[in-house]
């Protein structure tokens, strides 16, 4: 008997084919890109969506061909040919997702692969129970079977191939669908034309009645399978790019901050943290080779004239541009650092006393040459001190110290030279012992007061507190800034008893400008490394709030970054003691130090402080936008507020209220204030000026 075919039948059946041609190419890229228990969801649903796709094309390709007898099918045996197919899938998809695919295993997965869709295809055909049985011409057979094959090897290297999610990936895997859907059909119907019907034959299956009918419903159903598991794929793919971008996007911050931790946020040279571990790293190489190495501690003399005179804007485009020169004078393996102020440290690796003197003179010299900075001629000269491992010292504070006493030295020699540690150079400053004396007698003689800076709610515009910073009214030399003194104070452990009185005068202008009417003021208190290492802290604290009787949710207590992260587990006591009792807690300077986020999400602490350095430049600096971008989104992802320092533009306060900061002081709103003062910029001007800024 001669069979016929409904040729939409056909063209449908190579629709499907090529659609599930399409999904699978799709799943294979999921299963790749996911992992354990969800790479075997993949597979498993994979490989149903898959098989019965192509079965589906297979059956409606049998429905497309007549007898002039009436056809059907046995269901078990048709059921069997599905779960063959499903098999025949899961197989494909399993040797697709491994990290490899050699030619010896897609040989033997091809040849696998296409014995298993010509067992569907002729476990299906069997279906038909004809009789007297279908009897296959033995070279259509064969040319069928090396169809399967070739096309298994195909699909197999196509899927492996195009398993990548990009988008000229997705226009390759379409070209591919329609390449496999053709082979995949034209395996099928070449073994329908192996298929011989003898005359007379008949079908002993139940006949079917509307083979259109069964076909549109196989085929609507596999399309609904099929797009279902194709719709959950792309919506898989879609929200891992979003996963994957979104942690990239936190390890770019979280690169960034690390960066920030360990370098200077005005010049980007290594701060003090990287210094010293380089150095370490080079005093182990120099044990080893033999060869020592140099430590160079470059001052510019009479910086802070300039600062003052010019403002700090030139002072820092000025310190840019000394970062610069230095960098230029210097190995690749050598470091250039700065540790703060107009002090940069240069390490020289390898290197002798001769070779080190003759870097300095070069230093000397090129400092020598003008600034051009913001239309000012500027010159300054530098004062270097150099020691040298392991002649003056053999740990990291040894040598950074003898390099800063020799500095010291070629100062008192009249600045702009270089001088080599001896061992005769007096290590402590001249005066130094006198300052230590008097600042000893200053809490005596009530030389210290506090001034106050106020901090400005960004959405209101109102203050909401401030920040008591002190001051040492000296009888002799005037006013001396905090950076002379207080280290000198954390030196001999004298801030303990400063800091004392600092909590103490703190809270009780609190507490008498609250009596005044100014009861929603909050004082914030900055807490050295040694008065936070002290037992006695939160007794010192509640001492002074009791005395005071001011309210502990009143008083903030700022602790710096670096402070916190050098005994981080002590301190999660300390701080947890602070919070018990109603204290509010702040990290100071947040950005500059190492944080660990671990501890940080840890710490009963109430507000981040970003620092100054960060806030410079925010509206013109990409890289300090993204960074207080990110520390803006990290407190506020753990509930935490957020407070700038340093604002002193209007476009620097626009920028951070976009960024929903929530609080800032500087400049803009005021400088700090002597008590009085304070009190009377609060009563009169400060509050109509703090609407006009949250308007602007």
């Amino acid at each position: 008997m001669v069979g016929s075919y409904n040729y939409w039948m056909v063209f449908l059946s190579v629709v499907v084919a090529i659609l599930a041609s399409y999904t699978a190419l799709n799943l294979a890229t999921r299963i790749t890109a996911s992992k354990d228990a969800v790479a075997r969801a993949w597979l498993i649903g994979g490989a149903i969506s898959m098989g019965v796709g192509i079965w589906s094309m297979h059956f409606i390709g049998m429905l497309a061909f007549s007898l002039p007898i009436p056809l059907g099918y046995d269901v078990p045996v048709t059921l069997l040919s599905m779960l063959i197919a499903i098999l025949v899938s899961g197989f494909a998809l399993y040797v697709v997702s491994r990290a490899t695919l050699g030619w010896r295993r897609l040989l033997v997965a091809g040849a696998l692969m296409g014995g298993g869709i010509c067992a569907m295809h002729y476990t299906g055909m069997a279906a038909m129970k004809m009789d007297p049985g279908i009897h296959y011409n033995p070279v259509l057979f064969g040319a069928s079977v090396v169809i399967a094959v070739v096309a298994s090897l195909a699909a197999l290297w196509i899927a492996f191939t195009l398993r990548a999610n990009s988008s000229w990936m997705r226009l390759a895997k379409l070209g591919s669908a329609v390449v496999m859907g053709f082979a995949i059909t034209g395996m099928h119907y070449t073994g329908m034309a192996a298929a011989e019907f003898a005359e007379g034959s008949i079908c002993l299956s139940s006949p079917l009645t509307d083979f259109n009918w069964m076909a549109g419903t196989i085929a609507a159903l596999t399309a609904i399978i099929l797009c279902v598991t194709l719709g959950l794929s792309i919506l898989d793919a879609r929200m891992a790019s979003k996963t994957a971008k979104m942690v990239e996007s936190l390890r770019r911050a979280n690169d960034e901050l690390q960066h920030l931790a360990l370098h200077d946020a005005l010049t980007r040279l290594p701060n003090r943290l990287l210094l010293e571990d380089r150095l370490n790293q080079a005093l182990v190489q120099a044990q080893r080779s033999g060869v020592g190495c140099a430590v160079m501690f470059v001052d510019l003399d009479r910086f802070k004239t300039i600062n003052d005179s010019l403002g700090h804007f030139v002072g820092d485009e000025l310190l840019r541009a000394v970062a610069a020169r230095l960098l230029s004078l210097v190995r690749e393996e050598d470091t250039v650092s700065r540790l703060g102020g107009d002090e940069f440290v240069i390490l020289l690796k390898e290197i002798t006393s001769e070779g080190a003197t003759v870097v300095a003179d070069k230093v000397l010299k090129t400092l020598g040459q003008a600034f051009r900075i913001h239309s000012h001629e500027l010159i300054v000269t530098p004062s270097i001190g150099i020691s040298l491992f392991p002649a003056h010292g053999n740990t990291v504070q040894a040598l950074l110290t003898q390099a800063d006493a020799a500095m010291y030295s070629a100062k008192q020699r009249g600045r702009n030279n270089v001088q080599v540690f001896a061992a005769d150079m007096n290590i402590s400053f001249p005066g130094k012992l006198k300052l230590e004396t008097d600042l000893r007698r200053a809490l005596e003689r009530r030389e210290f007061v506090l001034h106050y800076q106020p901090k400005v709610d960004m959405r209101f515009g109102r203050v909401v507190g401030m920040e008591a910073l002190l001051r040492w009214n000296h009888p002799e030399r005037g006013v001396i800034p905090p950076n002379e003194f207080i280290p000198l104070a954390e030196e001999t452990g004298l801030i303990v008893p400063i800091g004392r009185w600092v909590v103490e005068e703190a809270c009780r202008q609190t507490r008498a400008w609250h009596k005044k009417g100014l009861d929603k003021l909050r004082v914030a208190v900055n807490i050295s490394a040694v008065q936070f290492r002290q037992k006695d802290l939160l007794d010192i604290v509640t001492r002074a709030l009791t005395a005071a009787g001011l309210a502990p949710e009143y008083l903030e207590v700022e602790i710096t970054e670096s402070t916190v992260m050098e005994n981080a587990s002590d301190a999660v006591t300390t701080l947890e003691r602070l919070a018990r009792a109603g204290v509010r807690i702040s990290i100071d300077d947040f950005g500059t130090g190492y944080s660990s986020l671990a501890y940080l999400k840890s710490f009963p602490i109430d507000t981040l402080k970003i620092d100054r350095s960060f806030i410079r430049e925010i509206s013109e600096d990409r890289d300090d936008a993204a960074i207080v971008r990110a520390i803006i989104g990290l407190a506020h992802n753990l509930r935490l507020k957020v407070v700038a320092e340093g604002v002193e533009t209007e476009q620097q306060l626009h920028f951070l209220r976009s960024l929903e900061s929530d609080e800032y002081q500087g400049y803009f709103c005021s400088r700090p204030l002597s008590a009085a003062d304070f009190e009377r910029y609060m009563r009169e001007t400060g509050a109509s000026h703090l609407r006009l800024a949250a308007q602007s």
